[in-house]
């Protein structure tokens, strides 16, 4: 754990230091890699997130999959930190909620909705060669992921990342899952099982 915690913490350090110039201008890269990228573009519903911050955007691509008629669902913390949904009904239906997050001002509907998704979109700090993505730490992600594999939903598992943040190796846990492909602003990169 003080191996992830290290880690984190250089790589929070890192977006800090991203100037709201160069933050414009990969918001957009990543809007234009992401949404072309099938998993996300050719499922009916996506599972993703605000961007907050420093964080890689996705406020550009979540108007670009609604405008392809892709259902998207933006996540809402709950007391226990496991995540309930919401549908995102544009930039216009987003409320501010606890941590610095944005959610969604509509109907909240359950935990489970999740399992509709053909993708989720993950946030993270890092992925490494083999698709494993170390997260924020708080957990929220890795129970959304377990109940996706306790319900044998198989959606493709997408992160945006920087580029400096696609790493040799992240620590290891018997929980985690590895994602299907990461997005920068330079490009996708795709694992396999093997990988």
């Amino acid at each position: 754990m003080t191996t992830k915690r290290a880690i984190r913490s250089e790589l929070l350090a890192a977006r800090r230091r991203l100037t709201p110039e160069l933050l414009k201008e990969t918001d957009a890269a990543f809007a234009d890699r992401a949404a072309r990228l099938e998993e996300l573009s050719g499922a009916a519903t996506v599972a993703a997130y605000v961007s907050v911050g420093s964080e890689p955007g996705t406020r550009a691509l979540l108007e670009a999959l609604r405008a392809r008629g892709v259902r998207v669902l933006l996540p809402v913390l709950m007391a226990d930190d496991d995540l309930d949904w919401g549908e995102y009904r544009g930039a216009e239906h987003l409320v501010a909620a606890g941590r610095g997050l944005l959610e969604p001002d509509g109907p909240r509907l359950g935990p489970d909705a999740v399992l509709a998704a053909g993708a989720v979109l993950l946030p993270g700090l890092a992925v490494d060669g083999r698709g494993l993505r170390l997260g924020r730490g708080g957990g929220s992600y890795d129970r959304v992921l377990a109940r996706l594999a306790a319900h044998g939903a198989h959606p493709a598992l997408v992160v945006l990342l920087y580029a400096n943040e696609v790493v040799a190796r992240v620590p290891e846990e018997p929980h985690d899952h590895p994602v299907q492909a990461v997005v920068t602003p330079e490009g996708v990169r795709r694992f396999t099982a093997s990988a």
